[in-house]
């Protein structure tokens, strides 16, 4: 076997064994879904039943400590569980940034400054241990760390970020929502049109940007009319998009089994 066919080797085994999902159209199209219920799902807790943005974030981060547990103790990719671990961020992103802008009075511009920066250092510091930020090859332990905690912060950023969007700069829902699916629109084209920005950087670009589409998107259903919303109710919506989320990846999961078995067949 020669050093370059060896290498490769270890290439498609890191990808086999990689803990995460490959960042396909699909991983994007539930990535968006799974903010949206974020949004939707952190509201639902924190003002529908009234538990507040404090407690309502020791829920979801219970959750996500439960969930995240059972992400690290596995050896392989399972859809449930990474999902799961997902939903579980966006839902503490959305109470914790809440929290951050209203109970503690930071306002929008404040906690998306810190959690932007937040975001870039644990980058930076990720590069710095790693050498290299990975995003779709987690394999070892200290990436799957560094892998979540971005995931976390990023999700609370987003939440802030939307909320800005859409109060503050005062775009509201939608032309918010059209805003930042523009914006993932030219980080899509930067990746296709031979890009020098390193891939790991867009992708994170793109997964931060998702979060507040979410969150629009999330306002825009369940928020009041005279807000701009379509006044949904914040509980039903969760479970659609919950249900959507599971189909969507019942299905893609299924039949990329199926084209595993027949690509080793023949």
């Amino acid at each position: 076997m020669t050093v370059r066919t060896a290498i490769g080797a270890n290439q498609d085994q890191d990808t086999w064994l990689s803990k995460v999902p490959e960042a396909t159209a699909v991983f994007w199209l539930v990535k968006i879904l799974a903010t949206t219920v974020g949004e939707t799902g952190g509201d639902a807790l924190s003002m529908t039943l009234q538990l507040g943005y404090a407690v309502a974030t020791l829920v979801f981060l219970a959750f996500f400590v439960v969930t995240l547990a059972i992400q690290v103790r596995s050896h392989s990719y399972h859809p449930a569980t990474y999902w799961a671990v997902v939903i579980a961020t966006t839902t503490v992103g959305t109470t914790t940034s809440d929290f951050l802008d209203r109970t503690a009075g930071l306002g929008y511009v404040w906690s998306s400054a810190l959690l932007l920066l937040g975001v870039l250092v644990v980058l930076a510091v990720w590069r710095t241990v790693a050498g290299r930020i990975e995003y779709d090859r987690i394999v070892r332990p200290r990436d799957e760390v560094f892998y979540w905690v971005t995931i976390l912060v990023s999700n609370t950023l987003g939440t802030a970020l939307g909320d800005f969007a859409a109060d503050s700069a005062g775009l509201g829902f939608e032309r918010g929502a059209l805003v930042f699916a523009g914006l993932l629109v030219v980080v899509a084209l930067v990746w296709r049109l031979g890009r020098r920005i390193p891939v790991g950087v867009l992708f994170w670009a793109a997964y931060i940007l998702t979060r507040p589409l979410g969150a629009t998107l999330g306002d825009t259903l369940t928020k009041p009319i005279a807000e701009g919303g379509l006044n949904l109710n914040r509980i039903s919506a969760s479970l659609a998009i919950l249900a959507a989320m599971a189909i969507v990846v019942g299905i893609y999961h299924f039949k990329s089994r199926g084209a595993g078995r027949q690509s080793s067949l023949e």
